[in-house]
């Protein structure tokens, strides 16, 4: 048989069996075209479950006379011009298939009015010769799309659809998912003439609740906590349902990229992998999920259906999930959001503070911020009680800015911080007061209850707790007061000022993570494992280690010469995993007999903060976890920690008499 070009009605029925799947396909498409036209309001009459009528309505800018002939020709669109269009798509459609693919396998109405015209037009078109007739008609402003007897030439087709129950299901479960993205869009569904759904607009976040209620029941809203999260051009928004608030969760799994409706594999890992640890039996994770990346960072034509996308950053979007879902989680203990009448007073829940942290600034109206004791470092901005663009929080800790990914004792870096980078050996923080630089011998002196390490210049008796006359002080080191540039905190510790080195905090918190208790470690599972290639040494020192590695929840696959990482711990997900784990068999190499603890201090060893400037916010949110995870430091602070500030000489200067 020759090559020979395919004539235009059949190459669109191949078109139209990849666009047009069953009426609930038809029903999206002509749904998505009316909301990038911007319309507010959307009915859909349904006869037949779509087998005999589909109508879609809208109030959208509508098509000119000149366009409607145009607007049902193959890939012919106005949603993309350029190349570059193609590589950063706004709108929910941009292929131009819907209308010529439908048209081939029905009998298609398409009836229009813009603004600017005085009267409609009608365009009419009819399966096999696919000729269109345009005719005057009556319409408001916006659009009507009308398929009739849809696969009345395809008979094949039609005997593949299901009953009239069953296919209009799918028709009310695409208008559901449409809906659940689109809050400011009125959707009306009618059935054989019979009122079905009326989803109404909300433009107001107050109201939000109530029309997830009509979409999703009020199971799902009782148990929905609210996450929010955001990280340079990525955002998550949306609600997951708390697994422990009793019983089956609903079978609820909506998520959406750029308002487009999915259902992408690395999204549902990352969602599936933070819910791993709350379920229990045969439970599955509910959520409702909007997810905004900048449009040149994701690629939507890679599905026939769009139903699923690439990221060009796949591991930074799976991670920046995980963890903001895992950290909402974790918060769950919070009241959930019941569907309340308006007259009724908001539900207000404010997260736990730090013990001498003082009032919760976020349960009422906030103070005006308090002039730093010394100069901020840059980046440390404070204007009307905002840090750099967040709400302040020198009064208590904001726990909505915390990530912390965790199983049982594994504490993962905050997302957004930019902790992470390796360093060489032989780099090292600011030297702080009484700071030891001797690579191990600062965490084996911090770690040991009952021995900790004293300078000569911290040597004076501390106050304790009970003269503090704050019970807290015993489990807090205080308020912190302000950061003293560029890497260390002002603190009120015990009825006194003391300077605390935040790099020795972070890395010391750092050691007491990679420190497994019990059954060691748990690791995480990379989402693309990682492969390399390790010499004579290292092998040898991964098998006479591995029981080691394995406790640090280290997963490592070794054949020959080549190793495959299929996960770590926690602490170590967002470091350089390519250079640390050789680096590591590096140093167990020359080891013949080595504990666990040591290796968990040469890699806290090897962890180093990009953090030079620290925020009043960052400090908190660091002390927090060091009170948290290591309560013998807060009793007994050693003196590469914490220092007592000596304020006498500085009274003396003042005195006049």
């Amino acid at each position: 048989m020759p090559i020979q070009v395919l004539p235009p009605q059949l190459a669109n029925q191949i078109a139209a069996g990849e666009v047009v799947e069953r009426p609930a396909s038809v029903v999206k498409e002509l749904v998505e075209n009316s909301l990038d036209a911007g319309a507010t309001r959307i009915d859909i009459d349904i006869e037949k479950a779509g087998a005999r009528l589909i109508r879609i309505r809208d109030n959208g800018c509508g098509i000119d006379k000149d366009e409607l002939a145009l607007a049902l020709a193959r890939h012919a669109t106005s949603k993309i011009v350029t190349l570059d269009d193609l590589e950063a798509i706004i709108s929910l459609g941009f292929r131009g298939e819907a209308l010529a693919s439908i048209s081939s396998v029905s009998r298609l109405t398409l009836t229009s009015r813009t603004e600017a015209q005085s009267e409609a037009w009608q365009a009419y078109a009819e399966g096999r010769d696919m000729t269109v007739t345009i005719k005057p008609a009556a319409h408001p402003v916006g659009s009507t799309v009308e398929v009739l007897d849809l696969f009345y030439n395809t008979p094949a087709r039609r005997k593949f659809m299901r009953t009239e129950k069953t296919e209009f299901a799918h028709i009310d479960e695409v208008v559901k998912r449409i809906a659940l993205a689109r809050f400011d869009v009125t959707f009306t569904l009618s059935h054989n003439g019979k009122p079905v759904r009326q989803y109404r607009a909300v433009t107001q976040e107050a109201h939000h609740l109530r029309r997830l209620g009509s979409l999703c029941g009020p199971a799902f809203v009782q148990r929905a906590l609210a996450v929010s999260w955001s990280h340079g051009d990525l955002t998550i928004r949306g609600w997951v349902a708390d697994p422990r608030s009793g019983g089956e969760l609903p079978e609820m799994q909506y998520c959406y990229v750029n308002q487009r409706m999915m259902r992408d594999k690395l999204i549902n890992h990352a969602i599936r992998q933070a819910y791993q640890e709350q379920l229990t039996g045969g439970q599955q994770p509910a959520f409702v999920l909007y997810l905004d990346v900048d449009p040149h960072q994701v690629d939507v034509n890679v599905h026939p259906a769009k139903h699923e996308v690439r990221f060009h950053q796949a591991r930074l979007v799976h991670d920046f999930i995980y963890q903001a879902i895992i950290s909402v989680l974790q918060q769950g203990a919070a009241p959930t959001l019941p569907l309340r009448d308006e007259a009724q007073p908001a539900i207000h829940w404010s997260p736990e503070n730090r013990p001498a942290s003082g009032k919760n600034s976020f349960a009422g109206a906030a103070p005006p911020s308090p002039a730093p004791l010394f100069p901020a470092a840059e980046g440390d901005r404070r204007d009307g009680g905002q840090l750099a663009g967040r709400p302040s929080v020198a009064g208590g800790r904001r726990d909505g800015d915390r990530v912390l990914a965790r199983t049982g004792d594994d504490v993962a870096p905050p997302a957004g911080s930019s902790r992470g980078r390796m360093r060489e050996p032989a780099a090292a923080y600011p030297a702080g007061p009484g700071y030891q630089k001797k690579e191990g011998e600062l965490y084996r002196r911090l770690i040991q209850p009952g021995a900790p390490a004293r300078d000569e210049r911290t040597a004076t008796a501390l106050p304790s707790a009970t003269a503090a006359g704050d019970p807290g002080d015993a489990q807090s080191f205080g308020r912190v007061l302000s950061i003293y540039p560029p890497c260390y905190a002002l603190v009120e510790f015990r009825q006194r000022l003391a300077l605390i080195s935040l790099p020795v905090a972070e890395r010391c918190l750092k050691h007491r993570q990679l420190t497994p208790d019990g059954e060691g470690l748990r690791a995480q599972p990379l989402l693309i494992p990682l492969r390399m290639a390790l010499q004579e040494p290292e092998v040898a020192a991964y098998h006479r280690h591995q029981a080691i590695l394995n406790e640090l929840g280290i997963q490592l696959q070794v054949h020959q010469h080549q190793a495959t990482l299929n996960g770590v711990p926690l602490p170590l997900r967002q470091q350089n995993l390519q250079n640390l784990i050789p680096e590591l068999l590096g140093y167990l190499s020359a080891e013949d007999e080595v504990s666990t603890e040591r290796v968990a201090d040469w890699i806290a060893g090897r962890l180093s903060s990009e953090q030079h400037d620290w925020s009043l916010s960052q400090a908190i949110q660091l002390l927090a976890e060091v009170e948290r995870l290591c309560p013998q430091w807060v009793k007994t602070p050693p003196g590469e920690l914490l220092v007592m500030l000596d304020l006498g000489a500085a009274v003396e200067a003042l005195k006049h008499d």
